[in-house]
C-alpha cells in the first residue's frame, strides 16, 4: 500500500510542479483562489473516484453550501437565494477559472444579514413572550421556505427565541414548585418575573452565539465553501484549515504539547473547563477549573499579551507550545483574586483516547476486556505510542491475571490507522492476510500479518455497533472471516470502506507568501475483507445481532451524502481458524439468550420510541400544551427507567499497574470507577462474557501453538 501511494503522490507532485502552483504568479495573488486551484487539481488527480466538475456538480455544491451557511433559514431572504441562483450552474466554471465571485457575494450578504439579525433578536427579546398564546413552531427547517420580507424574518426569529425561552421558563416554574414543596417559607416569584428571567437566559445564549460568530474570520467561512466543494466527492474528503489540521493530528495521536488544560470562550474571556490528568497544569496544582486566563507571556518576551476578547484559536496558539518551553499565565481565580503562574509545557496524553482494560470476574473465572476508542498513531512517527502497542501491552497484563477469555470493545470506534489494525489482528492469528487495499487503476494489495507468533489464542469476542467504522470494521471483518472471534452488536457496522490520506498542501508550493495553506484529507483507496467483499455501505454484519439505541436512526455511511458504491474483488488466500469446538453452536446459544433477554427487549422498545420522537418537528409554544407534552413524554419514558437500573452479576477491577497509579491520581481513579459502574450495567458485555464461557477451545491445537509473546 505504501509503495502504490508513494507512486500516486510522486505523480501528483510532479504534475503540480509542472503546473507551477506558486504564490509568485502575478495574475493569481489571492490565497483563496490559490487554494481553490490547488485543491481542485489534487481532487481530480488523486481522488479514488474523482467526479466531473460540471453543471450537475455545481448545483449540488450550491445547495449544500447555502444550507451550511444558513441551516435554520434565519438569515437569507428568498430574494438573496434568487440572486445567488445566478451562480447555481457556474460554480464549476469559477473553479476552473479560479474565480470566487459566488463566495464573495454570499460572504458579504451573510455578514450583512447577521448584522440585521443582531438588531432583530435584541428588539424581540426586549418584549415579554406571551406563553398563553396558542401558536407553534416547525423545526423541520429543511422544508421551511425562505422568508420574503423583514416582517416574516422577525416572526421566524421570534418563534425560535420564544421556543428557547419557553424551555427555560418551564424549568424555572418546575424548580419553583419543588422549592415551595420543600420550604413553605420560600418566596414565590410571579410568572412575569420567571418569564423575564427565562428571557435573560435566552439573551445570554444569543450573546454567546454571536460572540462565537464574531470570532469567525473570512478564512473560516471560506473553509466552509471549500468543504462544500470537496465533500461532493465523498463524505470523508475534507479540507483542514491550519488549526483544524492541528486538531486532527491531536485526535489521531492522542497527544498535544502544551499546559494540559481544555479551554472555552466565555463572553470575552478564556475559561479553563478541564485540567487534563498528568499534564503540567495538573502537576503544578495551581490552575483550577473555572479560572479565567487573562494574559499570556512567552519566556522570550518582556510583556504579557492580553487575550481578553481574542479569538479562542488565537489564544490557544499562544498558550500551547513545544515541550520544555515556558509560558507565564496571568489568571483570574474563581474567588476573584489574580495569580501569575509559570508553567513548563510538556507532552500531554489524552487518556480517554487510549486503550484501557479491566479484569472481569464471573463466578470462579477471570476474563479481560479491552476498550479501544480509536486506532490512534503518531502521523509523524508510527514507532511512537500507538493503538497496537497499547493493546498488546494490555493483553500481556491481562494474561498475567490468568484470564480465561478476552472481549475487545470497538463500540463507537470511528477508526484510524490501517497499520495498527494489521498489527492488532496479528496478535490473534498465526499469520495471514488481514485486509486488501485497492488504489484506483491498480491491483489490490494484501496487507498481512507475517509473524507466526500468537499473543492470545483463547476465546475472543468483539463488540461493535453502528458507530464502529473504518479500521474497526477491518478488524471485526478479519476476525469474522477467520472465524477467530464472535462478533456481537448491531445489525451492521457503519459501512466505511474507504481509505483517506492527509496531504499537506504546503509541500507543493515552490514559494509561499500567504502562510500555512492547511491540508486535504483525500479518499485515495478502498479496502476489502480477506473474503473479497467490501465493507463500504454494508459494514460488518454481527454474528449475534442485538438492539441498541441507534437501531432505528440513520447514521451509517449509506445514510450520508455522496458515498462511494459497494463492490467486490477476489478473495485473498487465507485459512480459517480451527481452534474452536462448536463455534456455530456457540453463536446459536447466544442468539437464543438474546431473544429471551428482557433488558434487550426494553432497549429495543426505547430505540423505537426515540426514533419516533425524532420524527416530531412541530411543537406548541403555549405553556399548558408544552407542559402537557413534556408530562406525556415523561410518562412514556418511565417504562424505560429500568434500563439504567439493570445490573449484571459481573465485577470489574483495574489491573495492578493502574491501582498503583490511582494512589496519586484521583482523576484516573474516578474515571475508572465510572467506567466500571457503566460496565456493570452493560448487557452487551454481560452476553460477551457468557459467549466466552461457551467457547470451547481445541486443546490439541493449543498444545501445538503455545501462547507466545510477539516480539
Amino acid at each position: 500500500m505504501k509503495k502504490s501511494f508513494l507512486v500516486l503522490m510522486l505523480t501528483i507532485i510532479v504534475s503540480a510542479a509542472s503546473c507551477s502552483f506558486t504564490t509568485k504568479v502575478e495574475n493569481d495573488p489571492d490565497k483563496d483562489k490559490l487554494l481553490i486551484d490547488l485543491i481542485s487539481y489534487v481532487l481530480g488527480k488523486g481522488h479514488y473516484d474523482a467526479k466531473s466538475i460540471n453543471n450537475d456538480f455545481s448545483k449540488e455544491v450550491f445547495v449544500d453550501y447555502i444550507d451550511a451557511l444558513d441551516p435554520l433559514k434565519r438569515y437569507f431572504y428568498q430574494s438573496d437565494i434568487e440572486e445567488f441562483e445566478e451562480f447555481k450552474e457556474l460554480i464549476d466554471d469559477e473553479i476552473r477559472n479560479k474565480e470566487i465571485k459566488f463566495f464573495n457575494l454570499t460572504y458579504e450578504r451573510l455578514q450583512h444579514r447577521m448584522m440585521q439579525a443582531r438588531r432583530l433578536h435584541k428588539e424581540i427579546l426586549e418584549v415579554p413572550f406571551d406563553f398563553e398564546k396558542d401558536e407553534s413552531i416547525d423545526t423541520d427547517y429543511e422544508k421551511l421556505p425562505y422568508v420574503e420580507n423583514e416582517s416574516q424574518m422577525r416572526d421566524r426569529w421570534r418563534l425560535q427565541l420564544k421556543f428557547n425561552a419557553l424551555s427555560s421558563y418551564y424549568d424555572k416554574v418546575e424548580a419553583q414548585i419543588d422549592s415551595l414543596t420543600k420550604n413553605s417559607n420560600y418566596k414565590r416569584k410571579t410568572s412575569i418575573v420567571l418569564e423575564s428571567e427565562a428571557r435573560e437566559i435566552t439573551k445570554t445564549s444569543l450573546k454567546e452565539y454571536f460572540e462565537f460568530a464574531d470570532d469567525l474570520e473570512r478564512k473560516d467561512w471560506f473553509s466552509i465553501y471549500i468543504n462544500s466543494i470537496v465533500e461532493e466527492f465523498d463524505p470523508h474528503t475534507y479540507y483542514f484549515a491550519p488549526q483544524d489540521k492541528d486538531r486532527f493530528d491531536i485526535a489521531m495521536s492522542g497527544k498535544l504539547e502544551g499546559i494540559g488544560a481544555r479551554l472555552q470562550k466565555k463572553n470575552d474571556n478564556v475559561k479553563v473547563i478541564e485540567i487534563i490528568s498528568g499534564g503540567p497544569a495538573w502537576r503544578g496544582n495551581r490552575v483550577e477549573v473555572g479560572d479565567l486566563i487573562m494574559k499570556v507571556k512567552q519566556e522570550d518576551e518582556v510583556e504579557p499579551v492580553s487575550i481578553v476578547g481574542m479569538r479562542l484559536d488565537d489564544a490557544v496558539s499562544l498558550i500551547k507550545g513545544p515541550k520544555g518551553t515556558k509560558v507565564t499565565l496571568t489568571i483570574k481565580k474563581v474567588d476573584g483574586t489574580t495569580d501569575v503562574i509559570e508553567i513548563v509545557r510538556d507532552v500531554v496524553e489524552l487518556e480517554e483516547t487510549y486503550a484501557k482494560s479491566s479484569i472481569v470476574k464471573k463466578n470462579d473465572k477471570t476474563f479481560g476486556i479491552v476498550n479501544l476508542p480509536k486506532f490512534y498513531f503518531n502521523m509523524q512517527d508510527y514507532n511512537q505510542r500507538n493503538a497496537a502497542k497499547d493493546v498488546k501491552q494490555e493483553i500481556i497484563r491481562l494474561k498475567e491475571q490468568n484470564m480465561d477469555g478476552l472481549v475487545v470493545d470497538l463500540r463507537d470506534n470511528g477508526g484510524g490507522s490501517l497499520q495498527t489494525v494489521v498489527d492488532i489482528a496479528g496478535l490473534f492469528i498465526e499469520k495471514g492476510p488481514i485486509v486488501q487495499v485497492r488504489t484506483k487503476g491498480e491491483s489490490p494489495e494484501v496487507l498481512s500479518d507475517k509473524d507466526r507468533n500468537i499473543l492470545w489464542d483463547g476465546p475472543l469476542v468483539i463488540l461493535v455497533n453502528e458507530l464502529s467504522a473504518s479500521a474497526s470494521e477491518i478488524l471485526a471483518a478479519a476476525m469474522q472471516d477467520y472465524k477467530r472471534a464472535i462478533i456481537i452488536g448491531s445489525t451492521q457496522t457503519y459501512g466505511k470502506g474507504t481509505v483517506q490520506n492527509v496531504m499537506d498542501l504546503n509541500r507543493w508550493m515552490r514559494s509561499n507568501d500567504f502562510g500555512d495553506l492547511g491540508a486535504l484529507k483525500l479518499t485515495t483507496q478502498k479496502f476489502y475483507r480477506v473474503n473479497g467483499g467490501s465493507t463500504q455501505l454494508e459494514g460488518v454484519k454481527s454474528d449475534v445481532v442485538v438492539p441498541d439505541r441507534y437501531s432505528y436512526i440513520d447514521i451509517g455511511e449509506k445514510d450520508q451524502e455522496n458515498p462511494l458504491p459497494w463492490d467486490k474483488i477476489a478473495a485473498a488466500d487465507y485459512t480459517a481458524w480451527d481452534g474452536y469446538i462448536d463455534f456455530n453452536q456457540t453463536i446459536t446459544n447466544s442468539k437464543e439468550r438474546m431473544a429471551k433477554n428482557s433488558q434487550l427487549k426494553l432497549i429495543d422498545e426505547n430505540a423505537k420510541w426515540v426514533s419516533q420522537k425524532r420524527d416530531i418537528n412541530t411543537y406548541s409554544l403555549k405553556y399548558n400544551k408544552y407542559k402537557a407534552n413534556i408530562a406525556e413524554n415523561e410518562k412514556q419514558a418511565e417504562r424505560f427507567e429500568a434500563i439504567d437500573d439493570y445490573k449484571t452479576n459481573l465485577t470489574f477491577e483495574s489491573l495492578p499497574y493502574e491501582k498503583t497509579l490511582m494512589k496519586s491520581d484521583s482523576i484516573l481513579s474516578e474515571k475508572r470507577s465510572r467506567w466500571h459502574t457503566s460496565l456493570s450495567k452493560d448487557v452487551y458485555v454481560e452476553e460477551a462474557i457468557s459467549v466466552l464461557e461457551d467457547m470451547k477451545i481445541n486443546n490439541i491445537r493449543r498444545s501445538k501453538n503455545p501462547l507466545t509473546l510477539k516480539n
